[in-house]
């Protein structure tokens, strides 16, 4: 006879199932809008950054003009994050809601923020600074970031992406160019269990986990082609009897890693931000 304890493989199939469908919901916010590798393998892969090509003329009957566009190859490094928790077999007895659900937003959560916080991390590399942080997110900051990245020939494709913190969201509410339908239209863009709306031909997204300096705050603007990100193994999960606890313990595990790839496709925006908190420092979602 099997031990009361025992959990059949088909629960935790389930599980890991449902932790995967948790994290591609609520857990990153900002993976969809990078550059993304899955299935990695080794400790590393490499993203190509690709030159700009030159067109020239070619006489009659004579050899198309070659580009020779550079290729740099950047490399990503995978680190690997686990995210588990202990549930008490005694506790199951006296609680009214589903723990296994609990655990399984959870792990998500916390390998989310964890994907956007290596992302933010390269995002905060670039050397294209917009602001002093000594006033709010403005209009005009925005317009001379919208021309810095213009002035670098960043393809306008639909493609561009803003991050700024909830009080930054906030500044932007109070433009009205930004706020009013009329402007941006009814058709929003919709990012899964974020607040995102367009403008600018920039989608732009509300995050909790932008880096901040006593009360300066960095805000990013960047194109999709900008970043990378890689996953030598998505979520996979281990459910395991802990004797010794009379526990469960449940792990959540990925490998991965993101890089900066092209810095002239990243602008950061320095604004004051008297909300900001050490706890805001170290990244959340």
């Amino acid at each position: 006879m099997p031990e009361t304890h025992d959990i059949s493989a088909s629960f935790v199939a389930q599980y890991e199932s449902e932790v995967f469908v948790a994290y591609q919901m609520k857990g990153s916010k900002l993976r969809s809008t990078i550059r993304s590798k899955s299935n990695v393998k080794g400790e590393s892969t490499t993203f190509q950054k690709v030159g700009k090509g030159t067109a020239g003329a070619k006489a009659r009957h004579g050899n198309v003009p070659v580009m020779n566009i550079d290729h740099t190859p950047v490399k990503c490094t995978l680190v690997d994050r686990y995210a588990g928790d202990y549930v008490d077999k005694l506790d199951e007895l006296k609680i009214n809601h589903d723990e296994k659900q609990v655990i399984v937003d959870a792990g998500a959560y916390a390998l989310g923020r964890e994907t956007d916080a290596q992302i933010i991390t390269e995002l905060a590399k670039t050397t294209n600074t917009i602001g002093a942080g000594t006033s709010a997110l403005t209009k005009d900051l925005v317009l001379q970031a919208f021309a810095l990245m213009n002035s670098k020939d960043v393809p306008d494709d639909g493609q561009r992406f803003g991050v700024v913190s909830p009080a930054q969201w906030n500044d932007l509410l109070k433009i009205e160019e930004f706020s009013k339908s009329n402007y941006i239209g009814d058709d929003l863009p919709f990012l899964k269990g974020s607040e995102s709306r367009k403008w600018l031909g920039i989608t732009w997204i509300m995050h909790t986990g932008l880096p901040i300096t006593g009360t300066v705050r960095t805000n990013f603007i960047y194109h999709k082609t900008a970043l990378g990100h890689a996953s030598g193994q998505d979520i996979t999960s281990d459910i395991t009897w802990v004797g010794e606890k009379a526990s469960w313990f449940i792990n959540n595990m990925m490998s991965m890693g993101a890089c900066l790839i092209d810095s002239d496709g990243v602008i950061a925006i320095k604004c004051l931000d008297s909300s900001g908190t050490a706890a805001e420092e170290d990244g959340g979602a």
